[in-house]
């Protein structure tokens, strides 16, 4: 009885297991009957992240999920901009082939190049304005070359008023700081630049010990600067070779010495004197010189010139000045013409007071005026404009530095120059004599000057640029003007 029950409950238990076999079988029969699930969407064609026209459209997600979402760039500040491989690299803009160029615009419209407060609304770069300023046309002739001009765009755009009016001065690190002699750049700089981002600093020997304190103070100088304002700052000196230098005149530098510029005996001899000088001034930290001397000797009783100049020559004036600043180049250091528009035809030494030139504009561009001529051809970053009168081209004692008919119509207009106007150190006697810090910086300015090198009194003269530019007596336009000349040659030469 009880194998009866045994037996029945066995037949029990394989007759569910099979019947559980063949309900699997066919359940498995019936879905490889079906067939892969079929996709009712058209193909997407290749390159279809671009719309018809070939410009990018932004995504409903601007970041790609899961995937690269650590690589977001994210704001980074008023004057940094997005490069394209970077945008690139975080995978928000896509190439169609390998000769596709995707610009910053397109970046930005894909949401992988996020831009500041400041520069957000600018949708081109001919659209980018300042706060207070006026559009500048970077098409203009005056603004072309190979830099990055929508960079550009995005720091001018970026940048207050107050910070605009920083980058027109070039003044020593005593004036920035307010100490007696700057020997090191710590934390005082770095709080005297967060308020006053100026454009360049000048050094002189009392500021330059050794070789490793110049290099030290430079180097922590221009990383305050980079982080200030995320551009480079100006870091010059006066090294010219002969009686001028602040650096080959110290035994602790242990470098080589040029002879005067007088004594150079042709193109290759200036050229390996800038070299030689651009060498040890990059080595240091430096990024440009205010040198050659361009001055053509035509008064035998200059002293002031002298031997600084290359000669009574204008031909030969102008061939050695451009191989020295070709050296200069070469080693990685901006140059400056100077003394615009010629301080070897003077009487009297504009570092005590006054000083001119009787010629007339004619006899000036027969031979003083040749180096200055050639400056924007021979590559000079800089021209130097000196504080002489030159009352028959003017009508007037003014100083060629403050007056519009020498820097703009004559050095603008005229002769062509495109570079940085600087002028020569206002708290010289030909200029606080007669002007306080303030009016001569604003006259200056005005007269075509992009950058004012040591006012007597710094703040003074700061303070009076910002009001004339909120008073309207130096348009916003002017200013921007100046500014973009000095982001130029900084993005281009420095960075």
């Amino acid at each position: 009885m009880k194998r009866n029950r045994a037996r029945k409950r066995r037949s029990i238990t394989i007759a569910v297991v099979s019947l559980g076999i063949l309900v699997m079988l066919a359940l498995i029969w019936r879905r490889s009957d079906r067939g892969p699930k079929q996709d009712d969407s058209p193909p997407k064609a290749q390159g279809q992240d671009k719309d018809a026209d070939g410009e990018g459209f932004a995504s409903e997600n601007p970041v790609l999920e899961g995937e690269l979402s650590e690589g977001v760039v994210t704001e980074t500040g008023p004057y940094e901009d997005v490069a394209t491989d970077e945008a690139a690299a975080n995978g928000n803009v896509q190439k169609n082939n390998a000769s596709e160029a995707v610009t910053t615009d397109e970046a930005a419209a894909n949401g992988n190049a996020l831009k500041s407060n400041a520069s957000e609304a600018a949708t081109t770069g001919d659209e980018a304005s300042s706060s207070q300023a006026g559009t500048i046309n970077m098409d203009h002739d005056e603004l072309s070359g190979e830099y990055d001009r929508q960079k550009l765009q995005q720091i001018l755009s970026g940048m207050t008023t107050e910070e605009k009016v920083c980058q027109l001065f070039f003044v020593t690190p005593e004036q920035l700081v307010g100490v007696d002699t700057v020997t090191a750049a710590g934390s005082a700089t770095q709080e005297a630049y967060e308020k006053y981002p100026v454009g360049g600093l000048v050094y002189f020997a009392a500021n330059l010990q050794n070789r490793e304190q110049t290099r030290e103070m430079l180097e922590k100088t221009a990383a305050i600067a980079e982080e200030r304002m995320s551009l480079p700052v100006f870091l010059g000196v006066d090294e010219e070779g002969g009686r001028v230098t602040r650096i080959a005149s110290n035994p602790a530098f242990g470098v080589q010495e040029a002879c005067p510029m007088e004594q150079m005996a042709d193109e290759d001899e200036a050229r390996q004197a800038g070299s030689t000088i651009g060498a040890y001034l990059k080595q240091l930290g430096f990024n440009m010189d205010f040198a050659p001397v361009a001055d053509v000797l035509t008064n035998p009783e200059n002293t002031v010139i002298s031997d600084r100049s290359f000669g009574s020559d204008p031909d030969r004036v102008c061939r050695l000045a451009a191989a020295y600043s070709d050296g200069l180049h070469n080693s990685g250091i901006l140059s400056t013409y100077k003394h615009f528009p010629g301080h070897g035809a003077t009487s009297g030494d504009t570092h005590q007071g006054y000083a001119y030139t009787d010629k007339t504009y004619e006899q000036l561009k027969e031979s003083e005026l040749k180096p200055f001529l050639r400056a924007g051809e021979d590559g000079a970053d800089f021209v130097m404009a000196a504080h002489i009168a030159a009352p028959a081209v003017t009508g007037s004692d003014i100083p060629c530095s403050l007056s519009e008919k020498m820097l703009t119509e004559i050095l603008r207009d005229d002769l062509g120059y495109d570079g940085i106007v600087i002028t020569d150190a206002l708290n010289m006697g030909a200029i606080v004599n007669d002007y306080s810090s303030g009016q001569a910086a604003v006259r200056a300015f005005a007269a075509g000057a992009d950058m004012l090198l040591m006012p007597a009194d710094f703040k003074s003269a700061y303070e009076a640029m910002l009001q004339a530019v909120r008073n309207g007596e130096i348009t916003a336009e002017r200013l921007d003007m100046s500014v973009a000349r000095i982001i130029r040659t900084k993005l281009r030469q420095v960075s």
